[in-house]
């Protein structure tokens, strides 16, 4: 390769060897330019960075250590079987062992006078031995002051005075785009932050027996980020972190946090009490479908339509009745049954409740006490299975015996339509009515007769709808049945 340089220079002609020397002889001077040029430019402007919120919020995030034992049943077969634990007097809690375990989560500081820490409830499940660890490494021993299964909320503290606390922002004003940065321990890792979108809001349907309003954001939730803060661009805390949506374990862009107003009100109440002292209306609902709006003559979907009142119950004291469409509490618009449960379900037992609701086509408001579960009960009376023919037009109604109510005929004036019997197993059945239900309304018109329940089906049939909302008395309450 040398010689072939040699060669390759030996043999360039006179002029290319002229013009070279004139373009060394110009560069030079430019290179000696550019060397001795400042190296930065000068009036650009700094590149925007989380870096100063997230040193300011992270020393309130702290990593919890968890050290438990969980009871499980043995592998053994025999150990289930009657016969086996009967012929060899195997004791009852034989099959079941003490397993220990370790895991990890996160939780963020609210209190730095007190050392009150939230996290998710299921982070703390079966702890028998809790360690928090700061962000300067200090390890502190806890206790769990108390937990709500149901929202996925814990309040545990730390005996240490003057520690950083987080700021709590507003979780309603979030909106789907907003910016969030998600700070924890995924896997371990402390102090590690990922940043993303909210990318919708209300998800619910994870937990069927919890309250749930979960934010959704692409920000990495992982495995042991459980109980972190989701923050926005100001450093506020908008919702504590709490599970991923995953085949494998890991982040695919779909996790949920709880929003801060809902984790606010339920650590409220376990500061205060050590648990939550949740409260109910009385009432069953059932969400407003387009079918159910149409059905009610309501211009728009949503709400939480009131099938049921419960005798004695704080909704009934407060004259709410079956057939209410409520649209609001305390001022806060109701979208879906799920919106309404959760309001419901956060207030505490003596809180009044503010409703607005549509009756009849008119906007109403009403203000309920909030009563404790206990004291609420019903007495709906139970159905009677006997196989019958089928009656009616709507197709649900198949199965159904119907009569006119006492006193009327069908073509005069009555009291309604009675529901003499209903087949077991029938779409009747199946669609809620039971043997003695007196049928008054249908789709908000009073239901004097057989012929007034036909007319009803066939102005939703000519509508195009084929949904019946029944108003139905039954054992001196009243309840609402969906016919679809």
């Amino acid at each position: 390769m040398k010689d072939a340089r040699a060669i390759g220079t030996r043999h360039r002609a006179p002029h290319q060897a002229l013009l070279g020397a004139l373009l060394a002889a110009v560069a030079l001077p430019v290179l000696a330019q550019t060397v001795d040029a400042p190296t930065e430019p000068r009036n650009v402007a700094p590149m925007p960075s989380l870096a100063p919120m997230i040193k300011r919020v992270s020393p309130a995030v702290v990593s919890i250590g968890i050290q438990g034992s969980v009871r499980e049943q043995g592998r053994n077969p025999l150990f289930d079987d009657p016969f086996f634990r009967r012929f060899f007097n195997v004791p009852p809690d034989s099959g079941a062992r003490e397993r220990p375990f370790q895991s990890a989560g996160s939780g963020v500081i609210v209190d730095g006078k007190q050392g009150y820490i939230i996290t998710n409830a299921h982070v703390v499940e079966n702890a028998r031995e809790i360690t928090v660890t700061l962000s300067d490494q200090r390890q502190f021993p806890a206790k769990v002051v108390g937990s709500d299964p149901r929202t996925d909320i814990a309040v545990i503290q730390i005996k240490s005075g003057g520690l950083a606390q987080i700021t709590l922002g507003d979780s309603d004003r979030l909106e789907p785009g907003d910016y969030v940065a998600a700070i924890g321990n995924p896997f371990g890792l402390q102090q590690s932050v990922s940043y993303g979108i909210v990318s919708a809001l209300g998800r619910s349907g994870m937990n069927p027996d919890g309250f749930e309003s979960l934010i959704q954001t692409d920000a990495s939730i992982n495995p042991g980020n459980s109980g972190g803060a989701l923050v926005n661009l100001r450093g506020e805390l908008v919702g504590i972190n709490n599970m991923i949506l995953s085949g494998s374990g890991g982040n695919i862009g779909i996790g949920f946090a709880i929003p801060v107003n809902m984790a606010r009100s339920v650590m409220d109440q376990l500061i205060k009490y050590g648990s939550v002292k949740r409260g109910q209306l009385g009432v069953t609902i059932a969400p407003v479908t387009p079918d159910i709006a149409e059905a009610l003559g309501i211009s728009t979907a949503g709400g939480a339509l009131v099938t049921q009142v419960l005798k004695d119950s704080a909704a009934a004291r407060a004259g709410i009745r079956a057939g209410d469409v409520v649209t609001a509490i305390n001022g806060r618009s109701v979208k879906s049954a799920a919106e309404f449960r959760n309001a419901i379900g956060l207030l505490r037992v003596g809180d009044k409740v503010e409703l607005a609701l549509l009756r009849d086509g008119e906007s109403r408001k009403l203000t309920a006490e909030v009563a404790d579960p206990a004291a609420q009960t019903t007495s709906a009376a139970e159905g009677n299975d006997k196989n019958v023919p089928e009656g009616g037009q709507h197709r649900a109604l198949e199965g159904a015996q119907l009569e006119d109510g006492q006193g009327s005929t069908s073509g005069g004036t009555g009291t309604g339509v009675l529901v003499r019997a209903v087949a077991a197993g029938s779409p009747a059945a199946n669609a809620g009515l039971r043997a003695n239900d007196l049928i008054v309304a249908a789709n908000g018109a009073r239901i004097t007769n057989r012929g007034d329940l036909s007319n009803a089906w066939r102005t939703a049939n000519n509508r195009g709808g084929s949904t019946l909302v029944l108003q139905v008395r039954r054992a001196g309450e009243t309840t609402i049945i969906l016919l679809r």
